[in-house]
């Protein structure tokens, strides 16, 4: 997929302003963002992107002495986890219960106060131009999610699916059936690959949330990291996949997007049972 990056300036610059700006732009159709010293830098996919709601949010921004100045140009094509593929990552544990590492380490197991090789999760992870190492907030506290849930004959479905990692967890903790899609064909090919990589069995296509048909089959437990705009634009789409009192876990957004994702929820027949942050991320459970 083709993506735009945003080069946004500020004046003056500060904390807040750089956080509402991060918010506003997310409307518009950016699906992650890095600030590189003076700047804020967003990434958003070319025909996800909506100039016109851009201008008039930047126009119209809540914080009337800061102005706003942005160049939009297409992003570099380029493998953007080329270092991860060549060096791997820093493992990351979670719970005590799971170690996510890169194919190269060694001996994952023993990273964990109890070295219990036959209890321990361990996943392995080579992202290849695919978002989601574990690194991120948001993967981590999905993780954690899942690793206290019984999965055991439960069908799965991770919309999103990134590099594979919730859908290896889900599978690894002996869900029925893991069922994952995602926009991006990297994606795709790099969840199929980690999956291989684990030795377990994902039915992965390749398109938005409209394949999820395709997969002809109802869900326990839906999985969605993704950002509060598409997570709002396909939830209708997510329940109707839903078996009865199923379970809908979000994460993707910060904690100002909460009563946005819960109003739209509770309109469809959802109540909210947990709610976690991790540096401004959140993540919501549904039921």
């Amino acid at each position: 997929m083709k993506y735009l990056q945003i080069t946004f300036t500020l004046n003056p610059d500060t904390e807040l302003a750089r956080e509402l700006l991060i918010a506003m732009a997310g409307e518009a159709g950016c699906d992650s963002f890095s600030e590189k010293g003076n700047v804020v830098l967003g990434y958003c996919l070319e025909d996800k992107f909506d100039e016109t709601l851009l201008k008039n949010s930047v126009k119209n921004f809540i914080l009337p002495d800061t102005t706003i100045e942005y160049k939009v140009e297409k992003a570099e094509d380029k493998n953007w986890n080329e270092k991860w593929e060549n060096t791997g990552f820093s493992p990351i544990i979670i719970d005590n219960k799971c170690v996510i590492c890169s194919s190269k380490l060694e001996n994952p197991q023993l990273l964990l106060d109890t070295a219990d090789e036959k209890n321990a999760l361990i996943i392995r992870i080579d992202p290849k131009q695919a978002f989601g190492s574990g690194t991120h907030e948001t993967t981590q506290m999905i993780v954690d999610e899942l690793l206290n849930m019984d999965l055991a004959n439960k069908t799965i479905l991770d919309c999103g699916c990134g590099t594979g990692i919730l859908s290896i967890v889900a599978a690894k903790r002996n869900a029925k059936e893991v069922c994952a899609y995602d926009i991006d064909e990297w994606s795709v090919k790099n969840t199929e690959y980690n999956a291989n990589l684990n030795n377990v069995e994902l039915s992965v296509k390749e398109g938005n949330c409209n394949i999820i048909k395709e997969f002809n089959k109802k869900f326990d437990i839906v999985i969605a990291n993704i950002n509060r705009n598409i997570l709002l634009e396909d939830m209708d789409t997510f329940v109707d996949s839903m078996n009865p009192n199923a379970i809908l876990i979000l994460s993707g957004f910060y904690n100002e997007d909460i009563p946005f994702l819960e109003e739209k929820a509770t309109t469809l027949g959802l109540k909210m049972s947990r709610c976690k942050e991790n540096q401004s991320w959140c993540c919501l459970v549904f039921q």
